[in-house]
């Protein structure tokens, strides 16, 4: 059984942080039903693409939840919603300043409705402050959390990081947030609001580099890959955009294994590298030692040598390598489902493996595909009572019932 069984979400989230939040829920089993403007949809449907299919980026964000479509500012919409509400443990949100409000389904209203609802909401800088009212997107909070100040080369400008931890990891640390709230709830029968910052959320992966601030007195300085030839990226053959190799020696046992794996097993014995101030001295010269032996390797062979020897490394995989890497493949971690628009598709997996729990991935949802079935449900309304809604454009009429 999955973990997260009988746990219900009421889910108005779009785009990414939000998403990720309710995806990492759905994926431990909780049922999610998402929210969605009739023939509009999260707008993260159609990003970056021109055809009528819903955009992979989507596809990778809300797997395993279904799609309910209401239009809330029509006042019968709103009603409906709010009558949904009791049969959730859950609401989430993370709309842009105001949106909320504007469609007055803040916390006090939905827990007069359903005193022990959990409702979550993801700002870009939470609900108090200066900033409470600026919008906010992934990039915008990793720039207000410090993260593009440690990004680059020394002496270049800062840089964007590659991946989108402002929005999903928000989001995974609001799932977590979610599940202490659930556990509280079910001893105490007591709901919460929750409020998650984008801006102090990716703070939280940045512990390390404030670690180097001396409590905050300083900037920790952008370090690029390092001055350290133990600890650094090497190019491999046969010299592709990627094709290098990542190498963490650490401590004098690796490095002696690194030495021996490149060949060189009395190469720190030398004159230029015997001590640690000889090897900041000669700090390009023993790159270069390095350096020599991993372009004469594919950057697969680089890693098997380096790492089998017990120093961590690992090629510079690209988002390709990842679905045809065999070590993934193997673990499960490589789903293919089908999707009745896109056909076949390969999805990553969920990270968290649980011996007494397992969910399976299904397709992203359609727009409206659930319209009718979670409705029905939730509020025992007929077939025909729907297409009345629907007709009235109340709910959207992209799945009339029984399609």
């Amino acid at each position: 059984m999955p973990a997260l069984d009988g746990l219900k979400i009421l889910d108005m989230t779009q785009w990414e942080a939000g998403t990720a939040a309710s995806q990492s829920l759905a994926f431990l089993g909780a049922d999610v039903v998402k929210v969605e403007q009739p023939d509009v949809g999260d707008p993260g449907r159609y990003m970056g693409i021109k055809s009528g299919k819903d955009s992979p980026y989507f596809i990778n964000w809300n797997s395993n939840k279904r799609s309910v479509t209401i239009d809330l500012s029509q006042p019968a919409g709103r009603e409906i919603l709010l009558k949904m509400l009791p049969n959730y443990d859950v609401f989430i949100e993370n709309y842009g300043p105001g949106v909320i409000e504007k469609l007055n389904l803040g916390y006090a209203v939905m827990q007069a409705i359903h005193p022990q609802i959990i409702y979550a909401r993801i700002k870009g800088f939470g609900t108090s402050g200066p900033y409470a009212n600026y919008k906010c997107m992934d990039m915008v909070a990793q720039a207000a959390a410090g993260a593009f100040s440690i990004t680059g080369e020394p002496d270049g400008p800062p840089m964007r990081p590659g991946p989108t931890t402002g929005d999903a990891g928000t989001g995974v640390q609001m799932a977590l947030a979610i599940t202490a709230a659930y556990a509280q709830k079910l001893r105490t029968g007591k709901g919460q609001l929750i409020e998650l910052s984008m801006q102090e959320a990716m703070t939280y992966y940045l512990r390390t580099a404030v670690s180097y601030s001396d409590w905050g007195a300083n900037a920790t300085p952008r370090n690029g890959n390092g001055n350290n030839p133990f600890v650094n990226l090497y190019p491999c053959k046969p010299g592709g955009h990627n094709d290098y190799v990542f190498i963490m020696a650490i401590n004098p046992r690796m490095w002696l294994s690194l030495c021996d794996v490149i060949g060189k097993p009395d190469l720190l014995e030398e004159p230029r590298f015997k001590e640690m101030s000889d090897r900041r001295k000669n700090l390009g010269a023993l790159s270069e030692e390095i350096r020599s032996w991993t372009l004469q390797h594919t950057k697969d062979e680089a890693m098997q040598l380096i790492a089998k020897a017990g120093v961590p490394a690992s090629k510079v995989f690209d988002t390709k390598d990842l679905f045809e890497d065999p070590h993934l493949q193997e673990r499960g971690f490589i789903h293919e489902i089908n999707h009745p628009k896109h056909g076949k598709i390969r999805l990553l997996g969920w990270p968290a493996r649980m011996s007494e729990s397992e969910t399976e991935i299904t397709a992203a949802p359609q727009l409206g595909e659930h319209t009718a079935e979670v409705i029905a449900t939730d509020l025992g309304l007929t077939a025909e009572e729907i297409h009345e809604f629907q007709e009235q454009g109340i709910l959207g009429n992209e799945y009339p019932p029984g399609q």
